[in-house]
């Protein structure tokens, strides 16, 4: 079968089946095609608890998917490819943060959305790249332990100035190694374009680009925007989802490092294989855990309106 066909037959599936596609922004384009919902993890997250369909196929990575189960703890929740990960939900447990917890007991966790849920369920509040500043300004207390992004976590501070923000050195390594130089050298190379970033880059990149926000702050951004011409900081797959939806616009790459093989590993036989039970993962999560791991969401909910 060529793409269109796979993706005619995993329509035809999915709607058998009765069966809710979830895909992340930064998937393929022809997974992102036949998706019921595209977006950043927590949007899709709060899609699927909104659907009837008791079948949820999670095309992202494997955090993603356990905030699904955790927000629809009713539903099958199924991982479209078991080994994608995530490197940076990956770099801190349970164990390493209850330390930390212990030597800052007056601080309040914030973990990005971007970590297990064995570990939310240590943490007070869960924030996504979008509503980290509004979430943090919004938490009474000063102190503040801010896990596992320390470049998000910069930005926040630089952001929120009133409070005092601990970080670890954890965060996205596809993010931080694009360098201040390629930033520059992007800058000079497209003099006519934009910087668009996302704050998992380092600050020195940050500071150089004319919007800094989250995937879904990008994309709106170069949509809505007057100008013409963009660089985009994150991973490189967006740029190809704003070259579709803008034909009229030009879209460049920061860096060519800006690729993510976690998100790049799910394809769409993978999704096919899912529909035809014959792959996929099943996110199984004990009551105990979804408990303690939505308190943060629910958190997160209740700090961001």
């Amino acid at each position: 079968m060529n793409i269109a066909q796979l993706q005619q037959e995993i329509l035809k599936l999915k709607q058998e089946k009765d069966v809710c596609i979830l895909a992340h922004s930064y998937q393929a384009r022809e997974i992102c095609e036949i998706a019921d919902f595209t977006g950043d993890s927590y949007k899709l997250s709060v899609d699927a608890s909104k659907v009837k369909n008791k079948t949820i196929l999670m095309c992202g990575v494997r955090f993603m998917a356990e905030t699904c189960k955790i927000l629809s703890p009713e539903k099958t929740v199924i991982l479209a490819q078991p080994m994608a990960g995530c490197a940076m939900a990956d770099q801190m447990d349970r164990v390493l943060i209850s330390q930390v917890k212990e030597q800052y007991p007056n601080h309040t966790v914030v973990a990005y959305i971007n970590t297990t849920a064995e570990l939310k369920t240590i943490c007070d509040v869960c924030v996504t790249s979008s509503s980290a500043v509004k979430i943090v300004n919004n938490i009474e207390n000063k102190d503040i332990l801010f896990i596992p992004d320390c470049n998000l976590g910069a930005f926040v501070a630089e952001q929120c100035p009133d409070k005092n923000i601990k970080l670890l050195n954890g965060g996205c390594p596809i993010h931080a190694c694009v360098s201040p130089d390629e930033a520059k050298a992007a800058k000079e190379r497209y003099p006519e374009a934009e910087l668009l970033v996302h704050p998992e880059c380092v600050p020195a990149v940050c500071a150089q680009a004319d919007y800094v926000g989250s995937t879904s702050g990008i994309m709106n951004y170069a949509v809505n925007s007057d100008k013409k011409e963009f660089i985009i900081g994150t991973e490189i797959s967006i740029a190809e989802h704003l070259q579709y939806m803008c034909p009229d616009k030009t879209f460049h790459i920061l860096s060519l490092k800006l690729i993510c093989p976690n998100m790049k590993a799910t394809t769409l036989v993978d999704v096919y294989n899912c529909l035809a039970e014959n792959g996929g993962e099943e996110i199984e999560l004990d009551d105990e855990t979804i408990r303690d791991a939505k308190r943060c969401i629910d958190e997160m909910i209740r700090l961001g309106d």
